[in-house]
């Protein structure tokens, strides 16, 4: 793949360079600020918003960069060029831990690094042609930006929607930070490899929670979204209607007189075998107070990650506390309470009671400690003398038994009647419950957006005043302690407090990179703006975005946190929209072959460049001739070194080759395969088409006029007819004018591809035809109408080809209306129909739309092996379905 050198052509014709053409007309594009757009633009178009999620600058693209990268901008030269105002901006998630850990191993600053890496990015995906108003760029660490993300927290603080709270977090001992659940593996931080420790601390929060209710019901209303992420936000923000109840301590302990659950199945309360406590309950505490052994295991469950993912996969473990609760129906029935390491204190109540015999986690932990298991739901047909739980919790539908009162009753109706007796009892009540929990912000790092926060001995916490914003990070700082380099500081966390004036201190905590790209895409629309963080006038024009696309590993948490942050900036009078992104798109991974050495389970990983396919079908190490192993075809990444690079490729086959393979081999929404074979006949592609233009354009091609001549030839008037072959080409130049424009509107971008494969084909054979007076004249047509519905997909080549045929023209394709199917040739010149005789197909005939009955009869009759088949049969009815059947009913 480091060969630069383009692959050999055909010589049948001139040669598309991609090398010269391409940086031109990106030159000729931004000389005439083709993709720029005004905040309030003028001139009554209706607006179209279209934005991929913003990258982080890693330093590189990659191919899924160049996927994400390639829809959006199909999408935005196909929404301008059809008389929309296109909003298509880029900007950079440019705070996080990565450019952090890199100060810390390379002795290099944050920003020098992210800034070092933004301008190569950057440079890279010019080169890709994107229709991008690079004007309005920014990064998220740039104190323009975050100066104006501060003043939002700020007035959001004062709205109510921040919240100063104690949780329990993952800490890492060593580099002194929380970290997320996906930074600890195996128990241990993702970077430090020392053992994680739960630790309470003061955290910042966002009170998602108080919009729970209306995230989940205008997820009703979202028909552009794909279903499946609908589907994984209501899951996220899990409202449920159970019962809340409180389970007495048979002998009280300390301050507990009870512990409180909440339940989603109250229905199964008579086939509780045990009550669990996550290690963070206050009872848990109180045990471990008075029992080393409880605090030891309390310690032990503290060294796990916890997201729900670990405590579902990680095996059951618990703690026996010697405590009983008392069941609240059955008389003198006590149950054991244990310290589980299943349990959650940040969901529900931190307690769960457990019934084996219906949840399977609850199960597991049964069998582990012998538990007792009673089913108290029967399937339906099941016999209940002999139906019992094995391997497997019974968790679906049935009628209740074993449960005193609630004998009989169906799950829900069942459900109903044990919270009204636990209502009645005075020990509960039914209640809706939500799986939401508030937005924890706080970072114990440098590389992120400071909270504008002061701590003062005798204020409190005093927000910054506006006048005094940004709070801007130090650049003085180093990396050479573990923990956060704001609180080493020897200066910058020491001020004043802003109301009495005496010694206080900043917040060193920063926040999470998901509050960064949480309102980007409302900044964009006023990107200039310094006096406020939004422009209303400008925002409320082009917000919500109308086309939003990205990856489906986004679908919850950043999804969630935008439509939160949306909603609380329509609260705080900066937005008038509810929703960020009226219109969403997942599109699929890239994937490609993955290949490594054959030294059994020492093997290494290759690069694909590393390898050489031999024509005998083996695979060898270019280097050493060595035998390779050949993996599956899997994504694209780092660890499996299956990675192809967007700037190699770009080097030898130019970004439209890029672009046009990209989006030709699958739905968009699915994964595809990156193959050299595929990239290749893409590039011949690219190659046959520049030879079509050239073959009716003016110069030395194989047209073989003067540039006067053809100008002279082109201001004629067009013929008023046109013969068979120049019909059938304009025919088909039409019908793929009116099938890529509804596939460009259905996402349906490999179909687009797939007609215009089918014009090129069309053209090739008109080429062949015999001469005709108005075939030149067609064939004209066509490659200009090729050009410009390709130009979403190959910008460049589009601009060349029209070039070709339009010497000396100064309009560019990128400022051309998209093209219109003339209706009267999207008429079928024939229908094929099918002939029956009894129902059973017996030939086709083809003939012309809405003929008469009586024609399409008389056809059908006449076709050869119809007419075999009704010989000496008596037709006892003729039904005829227009431009579809004729079927023949015959006697006996």
């Amino acid at each position: 793949m480091n060969d630069t050198s383009a692959p050999a052509v055909a010589a049948d014709g001139p040669r598309y360079d991609f090398r010269t053409a391409e940086p031109k007309w990106q030159a000729a594009w931004s000389e005439r600020a083709c993709f720029a757009v005004a905040d309030v633009p003028a001139g009554g178009k209706p607006k179209y918003y279209v934005l991929e999620m913003f990258p982080y600058p890693s330093g590189k693209i990659h191919m899924g960069h160049v996927r994400n990268y390639t829809l959006g901008d199909v999408v935005a030269r196909y929404k301008r060029a059809s008389g929309f105002d296109v909003m298509h901006p880029m900007g950079w998630d440019a705070f996080g831990l990565p450019a952090e850990n890199a100060a810390r191993e390379r002795g290099i600053h944050p920003a020098k690094w992210t800034f070092e890496n933004i301008d190569a990015m950057r440079a890279e995906l010019k080169r890709m042609g994107l229709s991008l108003d690079w004007a309005r760029e920014f990064a998220t660490c740039q104190p323009e930006y975050y100066r104006h993300q501060q003043k939002l927290f700020l007035d959001f603080f004062a709205a109510g929607l921040v919240e100063r709270k104690e949780s329990w977090v993952n800490w890492d001992p060593v580099d002194g930070t929380v970290l997320a659940n996906e930074q600890v593996i195996d128990g241990k931080g993702w970077r430090s490899g020392a053992p994680v420790e739960k630790k309470l601390l003061s955290q910042w929060f966002f009170s998602i929670t108080k919009y729970a209710p209306e995230l989940l019901e205008a997820l009703g209303t979202m028909d552009r979204w794909p279903e499946r992420v609908r589907l994984m936000q209501a899951n996220w923000i899990g409202r449920s209607e159970g019962a809340r109840l409180t389970f007495l301590l048979d002998q009280p302990e300390a301050c507990h007189e009870g512990i409180e659950v909440y339940t989603t199945r109250p229905d199964t309360l008579f086939g509780m075998s045990f009550l669990a406590i996550a290690p963070e309950h206050p009872l848990a505490a109180t045990v471990a107070a008075q029992d080393p052994a409880a605090e030891k295991f309390i310690a032990e469950c503290r060294s796990m990650g916890t997201s729900e993912a670990v405590i579902e996969t990680a095996e059951k473990h618990g703690y026996d506390t010697g405590l009983r609760v008392r069941h609240p129906f059955i008389e003198g029935a006590t149950f054991p309470v244990w310290i589980a390491n299943f349990v959650l204190m940040e969901y529900g109540t931190g307690a769960i009671f457990g019934c084996p015999g219906h949840d399977q986690r609850d199960l597991e932990f049964a069998r582990k400690y012998g538990l007792t298991v009673t089913p108290v739901v029967l399937p339906p047909v099941a016999d209940p003398a002999t139906f019992s739980i094995g391997k497997d919790a019974y968790v679906g539908p049935g009628t209740v038994y074993n449960s005193g009162f609630l004998d009989g009753r169906e799950v829900d109706a069942a459900k109903r009647a044990a919270i009204d007796a636990l209502a009645g009892k005075g020990i509960g009540e039914g209640v809706t419950n939500w799986r939401l929990r508030d937005w924890g912000v706080s970072r114990q790092r440098y590389w992120g957006c400071p909270i504008p926060v002061i701590h003062c001995g005798q204020c409190g916490v005093v927000p910054v005043p506006d006048e005094q914003l940004p709070v801007r990070l130090p650049d003085d700082v180093t990396f050479d302690r573990p923990g956060n380099p704001l609180d080493h500081h020897p200066t910058w966390k020491h001020v004043a407090c802003p109301r009495c004036r005496q010694p206080a201190q900043r917040e060193t905590d920063t926040c999470d990179t998901f509050v960064d790209s949480a309102w980007y895409f409302a900044r964009f629309c006023c990107a200039s703006a310094t006096d406020q963080p939004l422009v209303r006038a400008a925002v409320d024009h082009w917000m919500p975005v109308d086309q939003y696309i990205g990856g489906i590993e986004h679908a919850i948490l950043h999804l969630l946190y935008s439509r939160f942050f949306t909603r609380a900036m329509r609260d705080t009078g900066h937005i008038g929209v509810d929703e960020p992104f009226a219109g969403l798109f997942t599109q699929g991974m890239v994937n490609h072959e993955s290949y490594r050495s054959a030294d059994g389970p020492n093997g290494v990983w290759l690069y694909p460049e590393e390898i050489d396919k031999r024509p005998d079908g083996s695979v060898v190490q270019k280097a050493t001739g060595e035998p390779v192993i050949v993996g599956r075809i899997e994504a694209m990444s780092k660890s499996r070194r299956n990675t192809i690079d967007p700037g190699d490729i770009i080097d030898r086959y130019g970004a439209d080759t890029a672009r046009w393979f990209i989006l030709s081999d699958n739905p968009p929404e699915r994964d595809m395969e990156w193959t050299e074979s595929g990239v290749a006949g893409a590039y011949r592609f690219t190659q046959r088409v520049f030879r079509q233009a050239e073959a009716v354009g003016p110069g030395d091609g194989p047209a073989g006029e003067s540039a006067e001549a053809w100008r002279a030839w082109k201001q004629t008037t067009r013929p008023d007819a046109f013969d068979q072959h120049a019909t059938t080409l304009r025919r088909a130049t039409h019908k793929t004018i009116a099938a890529v424009t509804d596939a460009l509107e259905s996402f349906a971008f490999n179909v687009a591809v797939a007609r215009l494969y089918e014009l090129a084909n069309a053209i090739t054979d008109a080429e062949r035809a015999p001469a005709e007076p108005g075939l030149p004249w067609a064939r004209r047509e066509a490659v200009e109408v090729f050009a410009r519905l390709s130009a979403p997909m190959m910008p460049h080549l589009a601009e060349a080809v029209m070039a070709c045929l339009n010497p000396g023209a100064t309009a560019l394709v990128a400022e051309l209306s998209w093209p219109a199917a003339e209706a009267e040739l999207l008429i079928a010149e024939r229908v094929t129909i099918a002939v029956q005789i009894m129902g059973k197909l017996r030939g086709t005939i083809a003939i012309a739309p809405d003929s008469p009955a009586d024609a399409v009869i008389a056809a059908a009759e006449a076709e050869p092996n119809v007419a075999q088949a009704l010989a000496g049969k008596r037709i006892v009815r003729r039904i005829h379905v227009p431009n579809r059947i004729v079927n023949f009913v015959i006697a006996g």
